[in-house]
């Protein structure tokens, strides 16, 4: 990517030294030249904007000023120590104040001199000041940081901060490289891409991304760092597809034999829909081709994966081979086995399974039965990966959310038979891992993108604070239909640094409003013990309980068709992919279901458009 130089170990660049070289080599990971020129910033405060004495005012978070010091003492002594400088302009004096660093602040800090002072303003003893501000000499100097109206902000540490290397060390470091060494940072896209997707070079990319003239020139720095990243992630797992093609074989599923026509033709309880058949389709084209399956299966809540997944793996079994399919959790593991054999009314096919409650008698007969080839689909958890668990012919791998799965993981179920199975995945969310993978070529991509007839879409409505009591009147017209809600808090203790709402407090409003004996709560956690989860789990699976009150726990692992609301406390505090798991534990039923998105009154610009996707 960057010419020999920038190769160069930080540790000689001027005004790092041993010990901010090792600082930066043990917090951020970086040591040379180039790896802190791909150091990029956070964030960035906007420096456009000058302000006058007179138009200061304590609410603001931060201003710069243009000024002169006409006066500077040292006040107080030993712990107390500090000096003042008087800054003015042609409107009015403010004061400077330094408690650190005063031998500097003594030296450098000069009487006559122009600045510009940055900093929070504070209102005290009639006037305003600004402690410990940023200064730059006035006029700002010629060069790269000259034009500079955005300021960038880089991820620090505790440590480097004691170090006296902050945000502010960093970007002077940056400069000083980008100053010595720019030309020597070398184009890495093809100048036919640059003209076509209309990028920036490499070169302008750094030099904006740290020291941005404007917002314009920023964005296009972004956007051109951006491309080049997923062009090159692209790229290199297409490369791993093309080789896995050829060197993975695939078993070969020619034949649609009795049990898919059996299944398809007398149990299938409703109609595929178009959606379905497409998907069904391309996993038939897909294992016929001799090489392994990869292929994504991404649909809502509702819309029929489980019943693409059971005659995908019935396919398998009319061709000699066997299936599994592996769920994150327990409980998910048991419902998808009760699905499977409802589906097929305990004929057609031998379905077992197998999770970490599994007893050690019936482990050993199953798998006895599993290698003999008696189970031809095995549904279970992780405990399907440990290393006794072994097929006699495992042709087909189906994986429920996969993002709980890591990559190894999923290694160990190819490596179960000489030829590696075919892998399909199920999701109702493309968090962002899965997305990287299917955006860019690893996976193979299938929609479902329509509801079976009857079905209808999950209602989601975002309502604040104020409006909560609005929020329990609703819960309780839900549970007087016979349904069962979700209530979902994000945290278990409370924070001192984040004003949430937490679970204990949540289960005390719950039962202030929800009071025994006419209602009944069930709490789930993750500090809970395993066992008390599975209990308070099946008790609101059975239906003994109206509402769990729960923290993210119960993001997957619960599937409870009269549930038909979910409220998601604090909503502005989850991640998009958190918020899309969480309302996919409703809408599983025929009834109209919804999810309720709780938020505090003040919102950022950010979490406003999350909850509003």
């Amino acid at each position: 990517m960057f010419a020999n130089n920038l190769d160069t170990l930080l540790v000689y660049l001027k005004g790092v030294g041993p010990k901010r070289a090792e600082l930066l080599q043990k917090e951020l990971g970086i040591s040379t030249y180039e790896q802190l020129l791909e150091h990029y910033p956070f964030r960035y405060i906007d420096r456009t904007r000058f302000y006058k004495v007179n138009e200061l005012n304590p609410d603001l978070p931060l201003v710069q000023v243009i000024g002169r010091i006409t006066g500077k003492e040292t006040i107080g002594e030993k712990h107390k120590k500090r000096i003042v400088a008087k800054f003015s302009d042609e409107t009015g004096t403010m004061d400077l104040v330094w408690f650190q660093s005063l031998k500097w602040v003594e030296d450098n800090v000069l009487r006559g001199k122009a600045y510009i002072a940055f900093g929070k303003p504070n209102f005290f003893n009639s006037g305003f000041s600004i402690s410990h501000p940023d200064l730059e000499n006035y006029p700002r100097q010629a060069g790269i940081t000259g034009n500079v109206t955005l300021q960038p902000i880089y991820n620090t540490s505790e440590k480097m901060k004691k170090g006296f290397l902050d945000s502010k060390g960093v970007q002077k470091m940056i400069q000083q490289i980008i100053e010595l060494h720019i030309n020597e940072v070398r184009e890495t896209l093809p100048s036919y891409i640059l003209e076509k997707y209309k990028l920036i070079s490499k070169k302008e990319a750094i030099i904006h991304i740290h020291f941005p003239a404007n917002t314009a020139m920023l964005q296009h720095a972004e956007r051109r760092l951006k491309f080049e990243e997923l062009f090159f992630i692209q790229l290199q797992l297409l490369h791993n597809k093309q080789l896995r093609s050829l060197k993975f074989k695939g078993a070969l599923f020619n034949t649609v034999g009795n049990r898919v026509n059996t299944f398809y033709n007398t149990m299938l309880p409703f109609d595929l829909t178009n959606a379905q058949k497409r998907v069904i389709k391309e996993v038939r084209i897909d294992t016929q081709r001799g090489s392994q399956m990869n292929r994504l299966i991404q649909g809502d809540v509702g819309s029929g994966k489980t019943v693409v997944a059971l005659m995908s793996m019935l396919l398998a079994n009319d061709n000699g081979y066997q299936a599994c399919m592996m769920a994150p959790t327990e409980i998910l593991a048991r419902q998808h086995y009760q699905s499977l054999v409802d589906l097929l009314k305990g004929e057609l096919v031998n379905v077992a399974v197998l999770t970490g409650n599994t007893t050690k008698k019936q482990r050993v007969t199953l798998h006895e039965d599993l290698e003999s080839g008696k189970i031809d689909i095995l549904v279970g958890t992780h405990a399907l990966i440990e290393d006794k668990v072994k097929f006699k012919n495992l042709g087909l791998v189906v994986i429920d959310e996969q993002h709980r799965f890591g990559v190894e993981q999923r290694a160990k179920l190819w490596r179960k038979n000489i030829i590696p199975p075919h892998i399909l995945v199920m999701t109702a969310t493309p968090i962002p891992r899965t997305l990287a993978m299917t955006l860019y070529g690893d996976l193979d991509v299938s929609v479902i993108d329509e509801l079976p007839a009857g079905r209808k879409p999950i209602e989601t409505k975002h309502l604040f604070e104020g409006q909560r009591m609005r929020m329990f009147g609703f819960m309780k017209q839900e549970i007087a239909k016979g349904r069962q809600v979700y209530v979902v808090y994000p945290l278990i203790k409370e924070s001192e640094k984040l004003d949430l709402l937490n679970l204990e407090a949540g289960i005390e409003q719950m039962r202030y409003q929800f009071p025994l004996p006419d209602f009944q709560i069930s709490i789930v956690h993750g500090q809970m013990p395993n066992a008390d989860k599975q209990y308070e789990m099946q008790r609101f699976i059975d239906g003994k309980a109206q509402i769990m009150v729960a923290t993210t726990v119960i993001e997957v692992g619960v599937n409870v068709p009269n549930a038909s609301v979910m409220i998601i406390e604090n909503a502005e505090r989850f991640g998009l992919s958190q918020l899309h798991q969480l309302r996919g534990r409703v809408g599983r039923g025929a009834e109209q279901s919804f999810c309720i998105l709780m938020s505090g009154n003040k919102l950022s610009a950010n979490s406003k458009l999350r909850l509003e996707t």
